[in-house]
């Protein structure tokens, strides 16, 4: 049928037809064929038409004639109307075409209007609601074309059929084919701007049909609709804006870009032309705004291009009230955002006239469930604030209580974009007023979009602006209701960007507020350490020192380690294991490095009150993991200032003495092992005099022969490792009582589960052994004990491993200078019970050699 239509429609332009033939002629012609119109044949009718397009194609006159005009009027005008209603497709075709040539050759073709819109209304409008009289869709779109022509045509002179072309295309724009409606939207937009005297009377009834094509599945069709909603409201009825703000407003989400493209034309033609424009400001600002943040280009800069001639227009019709704004223009903040053209005077002047209208519809959009709303009303937010400038003061309260809300999105984009809104807030408004509003809503909620919205602000600072609250802004922050507000990791971070922000915009002014974010930093980095935020809060500790001509983080150390000591020694006596200053103890100790000798007047007496035994174990094994860890490097920690050795007494006496003692309960066996961690790592940092180690040995012995029992294999391990140590520095044994009861305890441990455990234990049974050579007068006193330690050794011979095997024989080559003769006796007696004969072969020609050499 397309291809139908298509043949039947004739060429327009120059030579589209013959010169044209003499008048009578033509009629002649003419007459000849129009019996063939009534006949009842479908063939004779369709040839009559054939002839009468073969006949006005070669005898119409070029240009338009009012003869020709007489001619169709008279001959075929209502004749060719009736062929509208022929039952044959064909005929109803070539009708429709020779329509088009016959008004497009007349001289007057609006005289035709009468007779004319009646039928089309008929065809194309049908009767009520009822189904259209033209069943084919080609022929529809044949006939809006031809109702195209015709307003192309006569214009003004279709002002009395406003009625009857409001009807038809009210049918025709919500037509089924695709393409009707788009002619249809065409058709709208022309007879609108036709007639603009007369087409406000009846604009309003399109407005229901447009909007119901608004969302087709075509993207032309909706481009069409647009362009065709765009006329029909300039030229009609303004009042219909209302209607299809929030339609245009969907469309601005969609896919396609031609038709974001269109939008952002109708809506920057309404705000330069349309006739009450001023009236609808607040609610055509957004949409055109909103194009500011087109993901494509040419959308991005029609939407400029038509803002800056709105705000110049604007700004020319009201030129009497900005005078003074002209002619003293204010210049921009010297910290105006980089690489942001700033907007003109007018545009500037409407965003703020319109501020207060605009923005509780944004404050509402921008925590819609829909993700779209929310990321287009945080786009649009920036941009109004941009424009805003100090202006943004009067309504301080409505925008942050909003970004507030919108940094908590889970949608980054929404986010990023109320963190630029924040920028220019810090950029345009005094830090006196903004701190009045965000410093004690973040003391009410502890929100981490709260603390957000505080660094965003501050980065958009400029540093003299915020030199004079640095201060506060620090303190503040230091709060312990503040910094220790939550364990949160993402409330962590936000509050390291504070810092962050404070040291980028201070810089050097930072220097006296360098003690309290000293201990925000602390802070962070004790509670979020499992967060990954070790590395930046390290980084931002050396953007401080770098601020303040230091050399590193130490510097820092050292400059306030008093200070954070104090800071910590207010509240230990309560700490217990949840306790957040336990964190920060931890992480000022760890790293000052050897900034911490200079604080051991702080650091000794924390350990002593918070190790006793009446606090919380869990507490006390962490102190003890904390003390471990700088006593391995008590040169570079403790003892970085060689001061260590002044608070020996009360490590030892009141830290790890009560400690040591047996407790019941695994938890109390885990500090016990904690403990012997400490003095472990105490003893092996060699920092320690030989007199210091012995008056240690002489206080510690006893509990820590108690703890060969443990059942931590690593608490054993240790302590056979420090009474070996214990007895290379024993030069004389005070307490001969006190030291036999040492082997016996060591003999055990030579039954252990671990293999570690028995060699150590062997080591320290050397050591005793050697302790008993270098005293001669009393090795007498310990032959029986000697005795029994042989018999004891040789059992253990047999072991499986030959490693303790080996370490078994060690003990009794070092044993068998005190008394070789009772050892051979005793090797002699069981020689040949062992299944290690080879090793008491070894044993006694070891026995033979050191007797010669003596």
């Amino acid at each position: 049928m397309a291809a139908l239509v298509t043949e039947a429609r004739v060429p327009e332009g120059p030579g589209a037809a013959g010169d044209g033939r003499p008048t009578q002629e033509l009629s002649q012609a003419v007459s000849r064929l129009l019996p063939g119109l009534e006949a009842d044949s479908k063939l004779s009718r369709r040839r009559a038409l054939e002839g009468l397009q073969r006949e006005l194609e070669e005898g119409a006159p070029l240009p338009p004639s009012a003869d020709f005009q007489e001619l169709f009027g008279r001959l075929l005008l209502a004749r060719l109307l009736r062929c509208l209603g022929d039952p044959a497709e064909k005929c109803r075709a070539l009708a429709v075409q020779l329509l088009r040539l016959g008004l497009s050759r007349g001289a007057r073709p609006q005289d035709a209007l009468p007779q004319l819109l009646p039928a089309l209304t008929q065809r194309l409008a049908g009767v009520g609601a009822g189904p259209l009289a033209e069943p084919c869709e080609e022929l529809r779109l044949a006939l809006v074309e031809l109702l195209s022509l015709v307003v192309q045509l006569c214009g003004r002179s279709l002002a009395p059929y406003l009625e009857e072309m409001v009807r038809i295309l009210r049918r025709t724009i919500v037509d089924p084919f695709p393409d009707v409606k788009r002619e249809s939207c065409k058709l709208a937009g022309n007879y609108a701007r036709s007639i603009p005297d007369h087409f406000h009377m009846q604009s309003e009834s399109l407005i229901a049909p447009l909007m119901q094509t608004i969302s087709h599945q075509h993207s032309k069709v909706r481009v069409a609709v647009i362009q065709a909603t765009g006329l029909v409201i300039q030229f009609g009825n303004a009042k219909s804006v209302d209607d299809v703000i929030s339609h245009f407003a969907q469309r601005l989400f969609d896919d396609v870009s031609q038709v974001r493209h269109a939008v952002t034309s109708v809506v920057g033609n309404w705000l330069l032309h349309l006739r009450d424009r001023y009236s609808f400001f607040h609610k055509l600002i957004p949409l055109l705004l909103s194009s500011f943040d087109d993901e494509i280009p040419e959308v991005t800069e029609l939407a400029v291009s038509l803002w800056e001639k709105i705000g110049l227009q604007w700004q020319k019709e009201n030129e009497d009230d900005l005078k003074d704004k002209l002619d003293f223009a204010s210049p921009p903040p010297f910290h105006y955002p980089k690489g942001v053209i700033r907007p003109g005077l007018g545009c500037r002047e409407l965003v703020f006239r319109n501020l207060s209208k605009i923005l509780p519809a944004i404050c509402n959009d921008i925590t819609d469930w829909v993700v779209g709303n929310r990321v287009k009303s945080a786009q649009l937010l920036a941009v109004l604030l941009l424009h805003a400038e100090d202006h943004i003061t009067q309504h301080l309260e409505i925008v942050l209580r909003t970004l507030y809300q919108a940094c908590s999105d889970d949608e980054k984009s929404v986010v990023s974009n109320c963190i630029k809104s924040a920028e220019l807030i810090g950029t345009f408004v005094n830090p006196e007023v903004f701190l009045k509003l965000i410093l004690p809503a973040l003391k009410k909620s502890l929100r981490p979009s709260c603390l957000m919205v505080l660094a965003a602000v501050i980065r958009g600072c400029s540093r003299q602006s915020l030199k004079p609250h640095l201060n506060s802004i620090a303190s503040y922050l230091s709060q312990t209701q503040i910094c220790q507000g939550s364990e949160d990791s993402h409330y962590m971070e936000q509050l390291l960007c504070c810092v962050q922000a404070l040291i980028q915009v201070g810089q050097e002014d930072c220097k006296e507020s360098s003690l309290q974010l000293m201990e925000v930093l602390v802070t962070v980095m004790a509670v979020a350490g499992a967060a990954g935020l070790h590395d930046k809060v390290q980084e931002t500790m050396n953007l401080l020192a770098l601020m303040q001509k230091y050399d590193g983080t130490l510097d820092l150390y050292q400059q306030h380690i008093d200070q954070l000591m104090e800071w910590l020694t207010l509240s230990h006596q309560n700490w217990n294991c949840h306790s957040i200053e336990l964190l920060q103890f931890e992480v000022v100790v760890t790293q000052s490095g050897p900034v911490l000798g200079k604080a051991l007047n702080y650091f000794i007496p924390i350990l002593k009150t918070c190790l006793q035994p009446t606090k919380d174990p869990q507490m006390r094994l962490k102190f003890f993991t904390i003390l471990s860890q700088v006593l391995l490097k008590a040169s570079s920690t403790v003892d970085s200032q060689q001061q260590f050795h002044g608070h020996l007494e009360t490590v030892i006496k009141d830290i790890l003495v009560p400690n040591l003692q047996w407790h019941a309960g695994r938890t109390a066996a885990a500090i016990r092992t904690t403990a012997v961690s400490c003095l472990w790592a105490l003893i092996h940092s060699e920092i320690l005099s030989s007199k210091q180690i012995i008056e240690i040995q002489e206080l510690l012995m006893p509990q820590i022969i108690n703890t060969l029992e443990e059942d931590s294999k690593m608490t054993r391990l240790m302590s056979c490792r420090i009474i070996n140590i214990f007895l290379k520095y024993c030069t004389d044994i005070a307490d001969a009582d006190k030291f036999i009861k040492i082997y016996p305890e060591l003999l055990k441990r030579l039954d252990d589960a671990s293999n570690e455990v028995r060699i150590a234990a062997t080591s320290s049974l050397i050591s005793w052994l050697k302790c008993i050579r270098n005293d001669d007068d009393k090795k007498s006193f310990y032959k029986g004990n000697i005795q029994y330690l042989y018999k004891e050794l040789l059992v253990h011979l047999d072991d499986p491993d030959n490693t303790i095997q080996d370490a078994v024989l060690g003990v009794l080559k070092e044993g068998s200078i005190l008394f070789p003769d009772l050892l051979v006796e005793e090797i002699e007696a069981v020689k040949y019970k062992h299944r290690s004969l080879v090793y008491c072969e070894q044993l006694l020609q070891h026995i033979q050699s050191t007797r010669g050499i003596l």
